[in-house]
C-alpha cells in the first residue's frame, strides 16, 4: 500500500483535523480552491482504498497512543520492580516503588520557599477601603 505524499499528508492531516476539506486544503496547497470543489476531491480522496486503509492504520495507532493509563503505568513500574529485585539491583526496584507511590499520588514533591539568605518571606496583604456593617 503506497500513497503519494500528498496522499500520505492529507491521511495524516484527516487524523490530525478531523475534517476531510480542511485536510485536502492543507495537503493539497489548494487554498484558492471553491468549497465545493475541496469537498467533492476530499470525499474521493476518502472513498479511496489505500487511503482508507491508512486511515485506519492510523486511527490504530491513536488509540494505542491514548491507552497509557495509570493502571498501564503502574503495571509497567511493578514489572521494572520485579525484574529489578530479580537481578539484584535493590536501588532500581526503590526506584520502581517510588515511581509508583509517586504515580498514586502517595509520595509529593514538596518544596519550601525561603527569602535572601534563607530569611522567612513576608507577605503584605493590602486590604483596600474594607467597610464593615
Amino acid at each position: 500500500m503506497s500513497l503519494t505524499p500528498k496522499q500520505e499528508t492529507f491521511a495524516q492531516k484527516y487524523i490530525e483535523l478531523g475534517n476531510a476539506t480542511e485536510a485536502y486544503y492543507a495537503a493539497y496547497d489548494a487554498a484558492g480552491s471553491k468549497p465545493i470543489t475541496a469537498n467533492r476531491a476530499a470525499k474521493t480522496l476518502l472513498d479511496n482504498p489505500k487511503i482508507a486503509a491508512r486511515l485506519r492504520a492510523l486511527r490504530e495507532i491513536h488509540q494505542k497512543r491514548h491507552e497509557v493509563t495509570v493502571d498501564t503505568i503502574t503495571q509497567e513500574l511493578e514489572e521494572a520492580r520485579m525484574l529489578a529485585q530479580r537481578t539484584k539491583q535493590p536501588s532500581a526496584a526503590v526506584s520502581a516503588s517510588l515511581g509508583k507511590a509517586k504515580l498514586h499520588g502517595l509520595i509529593t514533591d514538596k518544596s519550601e520557599l525561603a527569602g535572601k539568605d534563607g530569611a522567612p518571606l513576608r507577605f503584605t496583604l493590602a486590604l483596600g477601603d474594607a467597610k464593615t456593617d
